[in-house]
């Protein structure tokens, strides 16, 4: 049937065969019957269910074996099982956002000839962390392991592990400051690393000198092989229970049926059409050392996207229109688009946990060339690329939300995910030695709300769906701070009837350094890179860092004097300026200045989801709650919601509903007074677009879409009705 020799011709004519039958037929290797599954329905999912269980079992397994906090207690790794041509048959839970780049990754190697050289064996060892060739950024490392049965080429069972530290330019694994390739860190490009189901004792060595901590790397290395092996020994035992000749035909049944399913839920959920969303990222680098003169020190990013469903289900996200791609970290590729789009499919319609690469194949994504989702240049960088992958693939989630809306499916309704910080630090470490690593509390952020309920506290981020911050004591062990403070971030959340999930905001005490590089990536400022829906507000993203150099907490500390173990509630003068004394600094976005010692007191805050529904009915008791809860301010709570609190005889907020009434009424009538004709707000705006009254960054960013795009040129034009030689200067 498909029981063929693993020989390199052969196998690269399969996967080039399968894309042929797929083009021709519109069906996953040409396959129009699921025969297998008719004839026996129940061996059918018997099957796919244990194949998930062993993926899921593997994982456990490595993630208990791994050294990295960032596995071990986040959760940040993924496994998979694959067709010999390198389609996802089976994933586990985790970072899904790699199960369709390690595919990518499969079939480069057999379209570049990898059988004849370097050979493909049993027992071999292959890795990659270049998104060029498919991954999302350097420090998400996938191996893979080919699995034989009988001297013949089964399948293939691939890791990801994403890294702490990857030896780039700034310490950790996002390198905020890589402007080019050759700044990201240790690449491994497709390379055999192992063999006999042992790392190469070289592969080790380059780790061990080319990496700040490369404790984590390697041994995480050692997790992700064990977990290969494990599911390539289940796959050899399912094999023997059901035959050769069945699995190579189920596993390819499992990937079509997987594609119908997708088709399928789109259209039970969705109404056909198209769909329009855009969201954009501002990017703040001016004064800020480290960051090459090229171009404009501030970047605005904006980012436009049309979502087509057709009638059979099919799901097509075309990015025209969007910025070209730049020198800095945030690029991203075709194979971090894809794992983009799978991560959210399997979040929000794919959800029982039966998914694989069928449902990617019934999708579209369009990349123009030569944007940040398409570089035509193979030596940008892409070490943060979330930080314009997150605010894309939130627009398509809420894309996705307005056809759940229409349909009638209003639980499904979600905001969708917000851009989620990241800090990363290295230099000397708590114990004297070198250190590097990134900090992955941030996976823990807050969610856009739902249209039924708030979005989610401090536990969600969207590239994976187990969000966990990780314990504290953990991270303590691996960088030389301490914190002095984790707290609800009051008004992060977007407002709304249903308000975005709040973020929270960690406090650390610096200690027992001399030498400490704190940085941080993924901001986006004075701009909101999510939005709302149906009303409600867009999140705050502007968040500050505090510092305190040189304080005096030890001193206050032992006098027992009070303490500040987060930065409070007023913006105007912190807890950290009214009760710790030292040089008090305020960094907006992206923070990297001069190095840090111990006694230092550093502050980081992440992201809120964006709201849900009109802010006047947001419920009066709710608010209260939130209001003693801290996830809201009183002031908020009268001049955002319109709700009037009181306090009872406990000293407790409560709300005060006449009152609140009355202001709502207030409010509502404001509301028509300040309303104008939708064509009388657009004659006005016209002025000001063929004025060019913008902002700098406004101008170029525009100037910018238009000169790459014609199409969006064109639209631009029609919409403000404007000449059709009119063109934006960048100037």
């Amino acid at each position: 049937m498909l029981n063929r020799p693993a020989s390199s011709a052969r196998l690269r004519e399969r996967l080039l065969d399968s894309e042929r039958l797929m083009a021709e037929t519109g069906c996953y290797d040409g396959i129009t019957l699921l025969t297998l599954r008719a004839r026996d329905p129940l061996k059918f999912e018997t099957l796919r269910t244990k194949l998930r269980a062993h993926c899921v079992s593997a994982r456990e397994m490595a993630r208990r074996i791994s050294a990295s906090p960032g596995v071990r207690e986040v959760g940040e790794m993924v496994v998979a099982i694959y067709t010999p041509e390198g389609d996802a048959i089976a994933l586990s839970n985790g970072i899904m956002v790699h199960v369709h780049t390690m595919s990518r990754f499969i079939k480069w190697m057999i379209r570049n000839g990898y059988e004849d050289n370097p050979a493909i064996r049993d027992g071999d060892i292959f890795a990659n962390n270049d998104a060029f060739i498919g991954t999302v950024q350097v420090p998400d490392v996938m191996d893979v392991v080919p699995i034989f049965h009988q001297g013949t080429l089964v399948g293939w069972a691939g890791a990801v592990c994403h890294e702490l530290e990857s030896g780039g330019i700034t310490p950790g694994g996002d390198v905020c400051l890589a402007q080019e390739r050759f700044t990201e860190g240790l690449f491994v490009c497709a390379e055999k690393v192992g063999e006999n189901d042992e790392l190469r004792r070289d592969y080790v060595i380059r780790c061990e000198r080319n990496l700040r901590m490369p404790i984590y790397w390697v041994l995480d290395e050692k997790a992700k092989v064990a977990s290969c092996i494990d599911m390539r020994e289940s796959v050899k035992g399912l094999i023997e229970e059901v035959g050769l000749d069945y699995w190579m035909q189920i596993s390819k049944e499992f990937i079509e049926e997987g594609r119908r399913a997708q088709l399928a839920r789109t259209r039970q959920l969705t109404v056909p059409g198209k769909y329009r969303g855009h969201t954009f990222y501002g990017h703040v680098t001016e004064g800020k050392p480290g960051f090459q003169p090229l171009g404009d020190p501030n970047w605005l990013y904006n980012i436009p996207i049309e979502m087509e469903i057709t009638t059979d289900g099919k799901i097509t996200m075309d990015f025209e229109g969007t910025q070209p791609w730049g020198y800095h970290s945030m690029n991203c590729t075709p194979a971090g688009m894809d794992g983009g789009m799978f991560v959210t499919l399997t979040q929000h319609m794919n959800f029982e946990g039966l998914v694989n690469d069928g449902a990617w194949m019934a999708t579209e994504l369009k990349l123009p060339l030569g944007t940040w989702t398409n570089p035509d240049n193979e030596m940008v960088a892409t070490a943060t690329s979330w930080a314009l992958l997150l605010p894309a693939y939130g627009v398509f989630q809420r894309l996705l939300s307005r056809g759940f809306l229409a349909r009638g499916f209003v639980e499904e309704v979600f905001v969708g995910q917000v851009n989620s910080p990241m800090i990363e630090m290295g230099g000397e470490s708590q114990y004297g030695t070198p250190f590097g690593m990134a900090h992955f509390e941030c996976a823990a952020a807050g969610s856009g709300a739902l249209a039924i309920k708030d979005g989610l506290d401090t536990a969600y981020v969207g590239w994976n769906p187990e969000s966990d911050m990780g314990n504290i004591e953990i991270w303590e062990q691996s960088m030389p701070m301490v914190y002095i403070g984790r707290s609800i971030v009051a008004n992060s959340g977007g407002a709304g009837k249903y308000r975005g999930g709040c973020s929270f905001v960690s406090t650390w005490l610096i200690n027992k350094t001399s030498h400490l590089r704190l940085h941080t990536s993924e901001h986006s400022s004075r701009v909101f890179d999510n939005a709302g829906m149906c009303g409600g507000y867009p999140a705050p993203t502007c968040q500050k860092h505090r510092v305190v150099r040189n304080s005096n907490i030890h001193e206050l500390a032992e006098k027992r004097q009070p303490l500040a173990h987060s930065p409070g509630t007023d913006p105007h003068n912190s807890d950290l300026e009214k009760l710790i004394g030292g040089r008090q600094e305020t960094v907006e976005g992206p923070y990297i200045t001069a190095p840090h010692k111990a006694g230092d007191i550093f502050t980081h805050s992440y992201n809120g989801g964006g709201g849900y529904g009109d802010v006047l009915e947001r419920d009066p008791v709710k608010t209260a709650l939130d209001v003693e809860n801290g996830f809201l301010t009183r002031e908020a709570a009268v001049q955002v919601f319109g709700i009037i609190l009181k306090d009872d005889d406990e000293g407790y907020p409560v709300a005060d509903l006449e009152a609140t009434q009355e202001r709502r009424a207030r409010m509502r009538k404001k509301r028509l007074s300040n309303a104008a004709p939708v064509a009388d707000w657009i004659a006005g705006e016209r002025s000001r677009v063929a004025g060019q009254d913008f902002a700098p960054e406004v101008r170029k960013m525009y100037a910018s879409a238009m000169r790459l795009s014609q199409r969006f040129a064109q639209e631009f034009r029609e919409f403000w009705h404007l000449d059709p030689d009119f063109t934006m200067a960048a100037e």
